[in-house]
C-alpha cells in the first residue's frame, strides 16, 4: 500500500472522521512529520502503544565488496530508522481475517 492508496483507507474508514483527501493527507503528513521530528530531534525512540516503535540505530563503519569490480571499499558509519511492530499489529498481521482492535479502533 502507498501513500495514496493509505489516505483512500483513511477516508473510507468506518470512522469516517475525515470529510475529504485533503483533510486525510493533512492528518497523515501530521503523523509523519511527527516521527521523523521526533527522531531527528535528538529522542531515539519514538513509541505509538500497540502498533511500533521507530527508532533510530547507528550502523559502525565497515568494510564491504563492490559487486562490479570485487574491490574492498569502506562503508561510512551512518544512521538508520528501525521499526519493530507492537503486540497488536503483530497479532492482527497474524489473524487473518480477524482484525485486532487498537485504541477501539480496528488496526
Amino acid at each position: 500500500m502507498n501513500k495514496a492508496e493509505l489516505i483512500n483507507e483513511m477516508i473510507g474508514a468506518d470512522v469516517r472522521n475525515f470529510r475529504s483527501r485533503a483533510s486525510a493527507e493533512r492528518a497523515l503528513n501530521a503523523v509523519l512529520v511527527a516521527i521523523q521530528e521526533g527522531l531527528c530531534s535528538g529522542d531515539k525512540k519514538v513509541m505509538i502503544s500497540g502498533f511500533g516503535t521507530f527508532k533510530t540505530v547507528v550502523s559502525d563503519a565497515r568494510k564491504g565488496v563492490d559487486p562490479n569490480t570485487g574491490e574492498v571499499i569502506r562503508i561510512n558509519a551512518s544512521k538508520r530508522v528501525h521499526f519493530s511492530c507492537g503486540k497488536k499489529l503483530r497479532e492482527s498481521a497474524n489473524s487473518v481475517g480477524r482484525p485486532v482492535k487498537f485504541s477501539g479502533e480496528l488496526i
